[in-house]
């Protein structure tokens, strides 16, 4: 008879994907403990090492409810090629946690088409979740993912792994490392989460946000704002108390109504980490908003919130739900019955010292976990994790200056348990540092293969060349021109092209395939290298319409191509686009300038 807990002693693994990708399914029991019946498949994918055997590296995708096996597509093509760059001689191994791609997918329709609610919106989704789950939610725990690794790595009758993990991945590698140290040969941590995070307040998010801000603005913000943090700052705590609500043109062509208060600002400047046309966008639009024009903000809200949508097989946020309710480090106790957390909660924030939330009110705390699972059913929070302590193996923690989710204070916090922990930091890269669209400098990607050759010789702690964005952060808003004019014609046409090569990232990162609007009318549409722009406007009058292409790929990436200017307020012609100049004929007079 099998023992409760133990997985089956070897895996099948059948080719699959092409270019020597193996798959197979590791079963493993729903309840370790034994009490309640069930096992869960799961997917996992193997690629052999190319040339000599180093050793084998489990990839750990973040979420939680991303699965490996595609976040980590090791077919053919970049990703496999940047794996085998970064960790030369190792054996990869990807498999969907619980809950996750194929292995036993959770689906809760309702909270995944909820990209930016508010908190008791979200917290009444999560508690429905949790009753799509059912009475198995409490097996969803870091806990239990940790222990499914451990039975993927039996299964394949491996002595010792090496783990790279992403974001909440960092935390799941930890968490092995804590219940199997005596397994672990190297860690790789991408975007760090301690295993006591995330916090229920997201206080390392909200104190971390102003001075992340102004770093990344420090010499590219000038055209928008001469102070980014402090006018989000001011913004987001005037509009907590009053919501903004305007009317913005939706995908669809028709105007719609769209309001904001300040945690989904907030909630949707913790976005800019990874959508570099809303990094580009946010200072002037937050700018703007704060001098009374809020259509640009509402705007990039809405953009937001479209390109935002994923589907649960790409990150599961029923998944999300169930393994952050169960972690969670919130200040109830697990049996807490749903309606007396509340006060629990309210007690926590009213004794958080001045600047705990980072110039924030104490309402910035609903953007934490802790309200978001205030309805999941008992129990809920501070499941613990294995005893360790953690072993004193090779570590690499890898943060980006511009991560507002996972912020550089997070990866000395872990490394302070490693005596042979290393940090580098990229300024200006994001969240999800080595992907090959965050650190294009190559240098965070370039260090991991050096660490892993034994090579890397810069010090304990080291930082990379600051990498400047993919997109051009853009300029103060136009408004309409009162007269028109060469001078004024030319600005806002040059305003609108570097406004729809921002908007251009939200819609290429974006899995929807939507077709955005200007902010006064006109679409933007993906073409195979670059985009077409149709009347498309930024300032009442004044349309624009051409193509523009892609001719390097910087950063910042650079354009080339021509519009046509029209409109009321417009002397009409047309303008040629090349890097950062624009020449051209208006109204039979040849300008130029810069944008």
């Amino acid at each position: 008879m099998a023992v409760p807990g133990q997985a089956r002693a070897s895996i099948a693994l059948t080719p699959c994907k092409t270019g020597g990708v193996q798959c197979g399914t590791v079963d493993v029991p729903l309840d370790r403990a034994g009490v309640i019946p069930g096992t869960i498949p799961l997917h996992v994918e193997v690629l052999p090492a190319d040339g000599a055997v180093r050793g084998v590296m489990f990839l750990i995708a973040g979420g939680p409810g991303q699965g490996s096996s595609e976040a980590f597509d090791l077919s053919p093509g970049l990703n496999r090629d940047l794996m085998r760059f970064m960790f030369p001689g190792y054996t990869f191994v990807a498999f969907d946690n619980r809950g996750t791609g194929k292995s036993n997918l959770i689906d809760c329709p309702r909270l995944q088409a909820s990209v930016i609610a508010t908190a008791e919106q979200d917290a009444a989704l999560a508690a429905e979740c949790a009753g799509i789950i059912g009475p198995q939610r409490v097996f969803y725990a870091t806990r239990d993912h940790a222990e499914d690794i451990e039975s993927v790595r039996a299964a394949l009758g491996i002595d010792r792994i090496g783990l790279f993990g992403v974001s909440y991945g960092t935390k799941l590698s930890l968490a092995y490392a804590l219940a199997h140290p005596n397994r672990v040969e190297r860690l790789v941590l991408d975007s760090v989460v301690p295993t006591t995070f995330p916090d229920p307040f997201d206080r390392n998010v909200l104190s971390e946000m102003p001075g992340t801000l102004s770093s990344f603005c420090a010499s590219i913000c000038k055209a928008a704002t001469p102070n980014f943090s402090g006018d989000l700052v001011r913004l987001a705590n005037k509009i907590e108390a009053k919501p903004i609500k305007g009317k913005i043109i939706g995908s669809n062509g028709k105007l719609k109504n769209v309001d904001m208060n300040g945690e989904q600002l907030l909630t949707m400047l913790v976005d800019a980490d990874l959508n570099p046309g809303l990094a580009a966008e946010a200072p002037a639009a937050v700018h703007a908003a704060l001098a009374g024009n809020i259509r640009p903000l509402l705007r990039i809200y809405d953009l937001d919130l479209t390109s935002s949508a994923l589907r649960a097989e790409d990150l599961s946020f029923g998944l999300n739900a169930a393994t952050n309710c169960a972690d969670g480090q919130f200040p109830w106790s697990p049996n807490t019955p749903p309606a007396e957390r509340r006060a629990a909660i309210d007690s926590a924030v009213g004794s958080l010292p001045p600047g705990a939330l980072g110039g924030f009110g104490n309402w910035a705390a609903r953007i934490g976990t802790a309200f978001f699972c205030e309805q999941w059913p008992s129990p809920s929070g501070n499941t613990e994790l294995g005893p360790g302590p953690f072993p004193n193996v090779p570590v690499l923690a890898i943060s980006g200056g511009f991560d507002l989710r996972t912020p550089t204070a997070n990866a000395l916090a872990v490394l302070s348990s490693f005596p042979q922990g290393r940090l580098i930091v990229v300024p200006g890269v994001g969240h999800s540092v080595t992907s090959p669209l965050s650190d294009t400098s190559a240098c965070s990607q370039s260090a991991v293969r050096q660490w892993i050759l034994g090579t890397l010789v810069a010090p304990t702690r080291a930082a990379c060349p600051r990498v400047q964005p993919l997109a051009k952060v853009v300029g103060a808003f136009p408004a309409r021109p009162t007269r028109r004019s060469l001078s004024s014609t030319l600005v806002v046409a040059s305003k609108a092209v570097r406004d729809a090569e921002a908007t251009f990232f939200q819609a290429a990162f974006s899995s929807t395939g939507f077709k955005p609007r200007g902010l006064y009318g006109g679409t933007l549409a993906i073409t195979k290298d670059g985009f077409k722009l149709t009347r498309y406007s930024i300032a009442p009058g004044v349309v624009v319409t051409g193509n523009l292409a892609i001719v390097n790929i910087g950063p910042p990436v650079g354009w080339k191509g021509t519009i046509r200017v029209a409109g009321p307020a417009a002397v009409a012609g047309t303008l040629r686009f090349s890097k950062d100049t624009v020449t051209g004929t208006l109204g039979g007079h040849r300008v130029k300038g810069t944008y």
